[in-house]
């Protein structure tokens, strides 16, 4: 993987830095190593149904490279995400399925097949929970950031080829994922901030490994840290995301409905979600330096003082 990056990219007359290589060469043995040294998945007698007409994915440089360089420009064009995710993921969303349904409640969640949008976007139902419940964090999380759940449906239906739309397991099981993406901010710690989109990003690569996603929040980490204090100590935030999502219990297998009702801290507690005490660390050195959160940028200009490495 990492010599087809670095012929296609010189090929294309870009530069890209070694570091890069060196990471994606370490992603590609993390995950030989988790495919290698971990017990197989129970026996499941649930068949994943995927459509016979959908081609298979195929592993395009070129296009995640351009497509890294626009979320790059604006951290809020959603719509990149998928692209490059669609680019280098391969064969991940297929093997994530596979072991989700490996669990009776993977199993009984593709049964069941809800579609979350709708739930998530009525929160008149969930504003009557009680206060401290992560239905309430979640529809204060949403209000105050002005997001909806169909909103990143929308974002996602931008990018969709004709063959990515086939009514399969694999399409119910992709929107899980993406309907979730805000419900894991709100569990994990992780704000919307650039650098904790990284982090959150790293987390979720944990969870549900894929390389576009880990390819996303190392480049987003490493422009971060060419910009912000070198003492908010960037990288250590991915790689603390990135730990604590491996040591979390699954989200995407929860029951999302009855997880709303939970009190949140107990929720926590009992997904075994660790607080992300480097990302919020970094966040006061921010705010130290005079950089509020929602100022975290990976163009801003760098902060005055030593830098921390790229």
């Amino acid at each position: 993987m990492p010599r087809i990056w670095s012929q296609a990219l010189r090929a294309g007359g870009l530069k890209v830095d070694m570091s890069v290589i060196f990471f994606l060469r370490h992603v590609r043995a993390t995950v030989a190593v988790i495919q290698n040294s971990s017990e197989p998945p129970p026996m499941s007698t649930t068949e994943i149904f995927i459509h016979p007409d959908r081609e298979p994915p195929k592993f395009r440089p070129f296009k995640a490279w351009s497509h890294m360089q626009r979320l790059i420009a604006d951290k809020e064009d959603t719509e990149q995400v998928f692209h490059i995710i669609e680019a280098l993921n391969g064969r991940a969303l297929v093997s994530n399925l596979e072991h989700f349904i490996s669990t009776p409640a993977g199993r009984d969640l593709l049964a069941r097949k809800e579609y979350l949008p709708p739930l998530l976007d009525d929160h008149s139902w969930i504003r009557d929970l009680p206060e401290g419940t992560v239905g309430r964090a979640y529809v204060d999380f949403m209000e105050r950031e002005g997001l909806t759940a169909q909103g990143l449906v929308d974002e996602s239906e931008k990018f969709r080829t004709a063959g990515s739309d086939y009514q399969d397991d694999l399409l119910w099981f992709g929107n899980r994922l993406r309907d979730t993406h805000d419900l894991y901010h709100v569990l994990s710690g992780y704000g919307r901030d650039a650098l904790g989109e990284a982090c959150l990003l790293g987390f979720s690569y944990s969870q549900n490994p894929g390389r576009g996603v880990i390819f996303i929040a190392f480049m987003g980490a490493r422009q971060l840290a060419k910009t912000l204090p070198k003492e908010a100590r960037v990288m250590e935030c991915l790689w603390e995301g990135k730990r604590n999502g491996r040591l979390a219990s699954q989200i995407v297998q929860q029951d999302i409905l009855s997880l709303l009702r939970e009190p949140l801290e107990e929720a926590r507690q009992r997904l075994n979600i660790q607080k992300p005490v480097a990302y919020l660390n970094a966040l006061r050195v921010c705010a130290k330096a005079g950089i509020a959160a929602e100022e975290i940028n990976p163009n801003a200009a760098p902060a005055g003082g030593e830098q921390a490495a790229a």
